[in-house]
């Protein structure tokens, strides 16, 4: 469902690896590092400040210390996030906006912790209060600061497993049944593999130009014409008296004619070209390195396994 209001998505993970892919495909996805906040309990301080409640719920007063300010997400993975093995820097670690937020809130700028920097980035309180919740039990929080592009933001998050207040019930209702289950048929594990996917964007890989040259060619004709010749003919006389005398210099003209060709040239037009573009379908190969997960099974001492 596209949502019109919000422009800051939160997402709650049980697993800290599954926020690290997601933190890594919203980078590939072109969100950038100033826009990504990650929250979670440093495991080494949390352990020193578990017997005190009053220090738990006071954990906003010494943000300062557990926020790698300046330091992008990438930053944060590699200083141990993904591993758990977190150096003792405080209750929590973040980046991006939400450091920024977070410092403001060590200093006074923005009251209650988390809580406050969460409603600054746009949450409602009463959702704001319940991702403190998760935090405190231990999960990890990742914030987007995704404009208009919630929804994209929204999914990412969604694809690696997490989940948000709205979508809270469900998974409780389906960790209910998962419990139910084990007890009955066991323990169980989820088994991940890695998937290509391809995106396809239009690229110009030439040009094609139709233009009109003029050339000269030598052509003949054969034109059918009629003309005029003069036919003499000579008959015999039987001797008769002439009817006048012998005279000199008479004659009989006779104009001669002929048809002539007259050549004439105009434009005529014998074809019609006409250019378009078509789309045609091929395939293309891809190629790419996945992982996946295996299952293997270990056995100490005398144990039966039996594989279903």
């Amino acid at each position: 469902m596209t949502n019109t209001k919000r422009t800051t998505v939160v997402g709650v993970f049980d697993d800290r690896r599954e926020a690290q892919q997601a933190v890594e495909e919203l980078r590939r996805a072109g969100f950038r590092e100033d826009q990504i906040g990650v929250v979670a309990r440093d495991s080494s301080a949390a352990s020193a400040t578990a017997g005190t409640a009053e220090e738990g719920s006071k954990w906003g007063a010494g943000a300062a210390t557990g926020v790698v300010a300046g330091a992008g997400v990438g930053g944060l993975w590699a200083i141990g996030l993904a591993a758990g093995m977190l150096p003792a820097l405080g209750p929590i670690i973040a980046g991006g906006l939400l450091a920024s937020v977070l410092a403001s809130a060590a200093s006074g700028a923005v009251v209650g912790g988390l809580v406050g920097a969460l409603i600054g980035l746009g949450i409602p309180e009463e959702e704001a209060h319940y991702y403190e919740s998760e935090f405190q039990a231990g999960r990890t929080l990742v914030t987007v600061k995704a404009d208009g592009r919630f929804d994209e933001a929204h999914a990412i998050l969604r694809r690696h497993g997490a989940y948000d207040r709205a979508t809270a019930p469900a998974r409780a209702t389906a960790a209910a049944a998962t419990t139910a289950g084990r007890a009955t048929a066991g323990q169980s594990m989820q088994v991940h593999e890695e998937q290509l996917q391809a995106h396809k964007q239009p690229v110009q890989t030439g040009e094609v130009r139709v233009r009109k040259e003029v050339v000269t060619e030598h052509k003949t004709l054969e034109v059918p014409v009629t003309r005029e010749e003069v036919v003499v003919e000579r008959r015999p006389v039987s001797g008769q008296a002439a009817s006048s005398d012998i005279r000199a210099g008479e004659e009989i003209r006779i104009p001669v004619k002929e048809e002539q060709v007259q050549v004439e040239k105009k434009p005529v037009a014998k074809e019609e070209v006409r250019v378009g573009k078509r789309q045609v379908q091929d395939t293309e190969k891809v190629e790419g390195t996945v992982r996946k997960e295996q299952v293997k099974v270990e056995r100490e001492g005398d144990v039966d396994i039996r594989h279903k």
